[in-house]
């Protein structure tokens, strides 16, 4: 890379930071950036030792990031997949910066024709914060780049479901964020592909008894036993217009995380 072209991309990229700056995220300024809802489903299910994870859909990285800064001692390889050639290569600069090159690598492709690219049921667990929004439908964002990875045009959600189910081992975990008005469509495209929703969680704002929840978030079992768990609600705001609530800050703290609204009881190093 030249010089002017060195500079071009360090001014099209922000430099943020998670965890009292302890990790790095390079994001584009006039782009797709990563939200609260990639912060929770990187939180939702701690990885179990000697996990293959897969962060499916991965923009920039950031769950890979903030699980790799999380359990990465437990981790034994993580893969993050895009379709955006951009995003793709910005997500391997963040795991460069931060240090992870060691046990994690970006897969440039199509999730429809996932077994292109990846081998079949290889994984032990899936994170995805797939594209919310129905195409023409949501917020319509200026940039192809936030267009594509927030509304569902290059694929579906069934589409998504079907990539996972195809790349997760029997008995693996899915966990998913996805808007709360779509959590029928969302449980009935699982159960097609004999996904059983084993945890849930309603996100909302903050406290308000006339409010609907926002998100949800689930974790899933590929061909589990029945049995659902409904977690209490989880506020990201004290109040309207407020700081976050005592269970954000907690996944926005810089040492580890044992317990939480959010974050399941997990064993210590």
């Amino acid at each position: 890379m030249t010089e002017s072209n060195r500079q071009r991309e360090e001014k099209a990229t922000s430099r943020d930071s998670l965890f009292d700056g302890r990790l790095v995220c390079l994001q584009h300024r006039q782009g797709y950036r990563f939200s609260v809802d990639a912060v929770l489903a990187a939180h939702f299910q701690p990885p179990a030792r000697g996990a293959s994870l897969l962060d499916l859909g991965c923009g920039c990285g950031v769950i890979g990031l903030i699980a790799m800064y999380r359990w990465g001692l437990r981790i034994r390889h993580l893969t993050a997949f895009e379709v955006q050639p951009q995003l793709a290569e910005l997500a391997r600069r963040n795991f460069r910066e931060n240090g992870f090159n060691g046990k994690c690598r970006v897969v440039l492709g199509d999730l429809r024709n996932i077994l292109e690219f990846l081998e079949p049921e290889s994984f032990s667990q899936v994170i995805c914060n797939p594209p919310f929004y129905k195409e023409g439908s949501g917020r319509q964002n200026v940039d192809a780049e936030s267009l594509l990875a927030r509304h569902q045009i290059l694929a579906s959600l069934d589409d998504t479901v079907a990539a996972v189910a195809a790349v997760l081992r029997s008995g693996g975990c899915l966990v998913m964020v996805y808007p709360a008005e779509g959590l029928g469509e969302l449980l009935t495209s699982l159960s097609a592909r004999r996904f059983e929703a084993k945890r849930l969680q309603c996100v909302y704002s903050y406290p308000d008894p006339t409010a609907t929840a926002r998100m949800v978030v689930v974790s899933a079992v590929k061909n589990g036993g029945r049995g659902l768990q409904v977690l209490p609600p989880f506020y990201i705001y004290r109040q309207k217009n407020g700081d976050y609530s005592p269970a954000m800050q907690r996944l926005y703290a810089a040492e580890p995380v044992e317990q939480g609204e959010m974050i399941p009881a997990a064993e210590k190093e």
